[in-house]
């Protein structure tokens, strides 16, 4: 049992402690100009790998943009620069979802498509750099803000801790795969500026809460509402900020920097958010956005206790005590009146189906099939948090500890976003992009706490010995006592530590190396132009996309129609400037229904919903015979799943033989008679034989003597990956 004197050593000790932190962060905060150029020229060198680590796909194919989102968007931001952002406001593409339209200045997030045209307009009239074009831009948006989000990661880093651990999280986010998976050079998505906006966002909220001052909180509000003009996942940081201010309330941290910076932002971002039309009256009304709202309703009740408290005296206190309570009680139960008013009207509370898909992963699947169907929206494998974060999941742990000595309002903020960000991704893959920067963070400050002891107990001199102390066994407790009291923390033995310093840089290296190769070779590959390995190690171009679009464009009536699956809606606007049904947008779950529905008929049947919808043409994806597993054979179930969830004539069992879904002589015949399944494999008998088989199900395909009557093949790219058909005016009879 510790004796009163012990005690109050370990008091003393403590004071000191906490004496010697002040004074090392006022150390900090007065840094040398050599410190601090080198600082800044570090933090530069990191923002230029961030941009050039990003360029490997201009390098190997062209400056092309990349995968289907990001052609819609490069098509809007054309005409925002060439006409002005009021046409861009005001348009409606008559040449999406036929016969609907689509009015896309109300349904768009516009953050990015304004902020590239914005850039434009400024190299065009300000730098006078004419020969850049607007799809140079677009292409390089990526990069670019990719720069800006290690920036802003430094900035929320070192507020949190400490300036190491701001360079090595800024670091570790410049080059960690998931972030450059949505932000190599032509990839012109949302997230590309999305993640800076969030990063940017919370580093001013702390700011905000932190010094208390009402101009960080307007600012955090503006970074927030440049965060929703760019993403729908806007609502992660509106649920996020509301759970860490309620959690500071739980562990009784109210202050008045707290209530200044939460109500600032919470107020005014709101109200920001209510401008955008994609928005409008959804921040108030629907169950995401309520969060912070109640929050704000907390804080205020807990801000008045605390002032009666401190005005009143006990008697009147304890008095006010019960009005206030019996007062939120009847308040309460009108509120909860209200919610379960509203709940019978509306059994989801007004959740949208991405976040309902996110607190319950069977929700899409059971019923929303449109969701389900899409790959980002799929689990992730274990394989792929390593594969894609790597140092970052493996210190994200270590980080999070460290964020408990001390745990101040920063680094609880960076727990509660590193665990909630753990387990929305591992719901939904596409939230990788979310965890990512929140495991750099972690992992920065967990490294910096690694290499800091290292580096002390390197430069740790040897204790000089006392002429009193007469014993060798008391001079080398002597000795490694004060080792230890010179460190602050246990010392380590210094050949360990130049081995433990070593061992960082060699596996910082072997990241850096890891994170390179991911970005030249797994995600710098454009969807639409594919490459494969030779037997001699050279490389193998696959072109087919662009060629069929190029068909498409320079082979059919301007006005003609165009039908496919959804995934390809963007890409044929953009590329081959046709009328498509259905587009990536997927706003009319019935209108892409109607699309599956037709694929999954047999052939006369499609012919009539087709002529009804004025189709001209219809192109399928086919890879059976280069071994290309994105077809559109392989996601055929998802078209009768969803064609099923509208139309009862579809069901799902119908096309599965011998209890799989297969496409060789044991598939059922309603799926040998599917129109999908005939523009698939339709003369591919003349190419591979009656007996040849499908690369991507590894399998002989079920029927080789597949006839047209209704639609009429007028183009097969050289590796038959796309195969556009005509729709006939009226049936024909071929002979097998």
């Amino acid at each position: 049992m510790a004796t009163p004197a012990r005690m109050r050593k370990v008091g003393v000790a403590g004071e000191k402690g906490e004496t010697r932190n002040k004074g090392e962060v006022e150390k900090e905060q007065t840094q040398s100009p050599i410190a601090a150029t080198i600082e800044i020229t570090t933090l530069v060198l990191i923002a230029a790998v961030a941009f050039s680590i990003r360029l490997f796909s201009i390098v190997k194919y062209e400056s092309v943009i990349h995968e289907f989102d990001p052609y819609f968007n490069y098509r809007v931001t054309q005409l925002a620069s060439e006409k002005g952002v009021d046409a861009f406001w005001n348009f409606f593409d008559e040449r999406t979802w036929y016969p609907l339209g689509r009015v896309v200045g109300g349904t768009i997030y516009p953050g990015l498509t304004l902020t590239a045209t914005w850039l434009y307009k400024v190299l065009q009239n300000v730098f006078k750099l004419h020969p850049v074009n607007v799809k140079d831009v677009c292409v390089m948006i990526g990069p670019l803000f990719s720069s800006f989000t290690a920036i802003s990661t430094y900035l929320m880093v070192r507020q949190v801790r400490s300036r190491g651990a701001g360079l090595l999280a800024a670091s570790f986010v410049a080059t960690i795969p998931s972030y450059i998976s949505r932000s190599v050079a032509g990839s012109y998505d949302n997230e590309a500026v999305a993640i800076f906006a969030l990063t940017f966002t919370f580093y001013l909220y702390l700011k905000s809460i932190k010094t208390g001052s009402m101009f960080w909180g307007v600012c955090a509000s503006l970074s927030y509402f440049y965060m929703v003009s760019s993403w729908g996942g806007y609502t992660f940081i509106i649920n996020l900020i509301p759970i860490h201010a309620l959690a500071l309330l739980i562990i009784n941290k109210f202050s008045t920097n707290l209530y200044t910076g939460y109500s600032m932002f919470i107020i005014n971002g709101t109200v920001l958010a209510m401008v955008l039309p994609v928005i409008g009256f959804n921040a108030v009304e629907t169950s995401e956005h309520f969060s912070g709202f109640f929050v704000l309703a907390l804080m205020n009740g807990v801000a008045l206790v605390k002032y009666l408290k401190r005005t009143l005296t006990e008697a009147a206190y304890n008095k006010a005590l019960r009005l206030f309570v019996t007062a939120s009680i009847g308040v309460m139960g009108i509120v909860s009146l209200a919610v379960i008013t509203f709940a019978m009207t509306s059994p989801t509370l007004r959740w949208s189906g991405r976040s309902l898909s996110l607190l319950d992963p069977t929700y899409a699947s059971k019923y929303i099939p449109i969701i389900a169907s899409v790959s980002e929206h799929q689990a992730p494998s274990w394989s792929s948090f390593i594969n894609d974060l790597r140092l970052g999941i493996i210190l994200m742990g270590s980080g999070i500890i460290s964020c408990f000595r001390p745990l101040s309002e920063g680094s609880l903020f960076l727990v509660i976003w590193g665990v909630l960000s753990v387990y929305f991704s591992a719901v939904m893959v596409r939230l990788m992009l979310v965890l990512a920067p929140a495991a750099c963070c972690l992992a920065g400050i967990a490294l910096s706490d690694v290499l800091e002891v290292l580096c002390k107990s390197y430069h740790i001199t040897a204790p000089a010995p006392e002429e009193t102390v007469t014993s060798p066994s008391k001079k080398k407790r002597k000795g490694r006592r004060n080792s230890r009291s010179e460190s602050g923390l246990g010392a380590i033995p210094r050949p360990l530590a130049l081995l433990g310093i070593s061992g960082t840089i060699f596996v910082l290296s072997y990241h850096l190396f890891h994170c390179s190769f991911l970005g030249g070779e797994g995600y710098s590959s454009p969807s639409i132009i594919l490459q494969s390995r030779t037997r001699d190690g050279g490389v193998y171009i696959f072109d087919d996309y662009r060629e069929g679009y190029s068909w498409l464009r320079e082979n059919t009536d301007y006005e003609a129609k165009v039908a496919s699956w959804w995934d390809y809606g963007y890409q044929t606007t953009a590329m081959a400037d046709r009328t498509v049904l259905v587009d990536n947008n997927t706003w009319n779950n019935t209108h892409i229904a109607t699309v599956g529905r037709a694929m999954a008929s047999p052939e006369e049947k499609a012919w009539v919903q087709f002529r009804k919808l004025d189709v001209d043409y219809v192109f399928v994806i086919f890879g059976g015979l280069v071994g290309y597993s994105s077809d559109d054979i392989n996601k055929f179930l998802w078209m009768v799943r969803i064609g099923g969830g509208v139309y009862g004539d579809i069901k799902e069992r119908d096309y599965i033989g011998e209890g799989y879904y297969r496409i060789d002589e044991k598939a059922s015949p309603t799926m040998l008679n599917t129109l999908m399944y005939k523009l698939s494999y339709y003369r591919f008998a003349e190419t591979v034989g009656r007996d040849g088989m499908d690369r991507v199900r590894n399998t002989k395909f079920g029927n080789p003597d597949i006839t047209l009557n209704y639609f009429q093949e007028v183009f097969t790219s050289k590796h038959w990956m796309i195969r556009i058909y005509k729709v006939l005016d009226s049936p024909t009879l071929e002979q097998a």
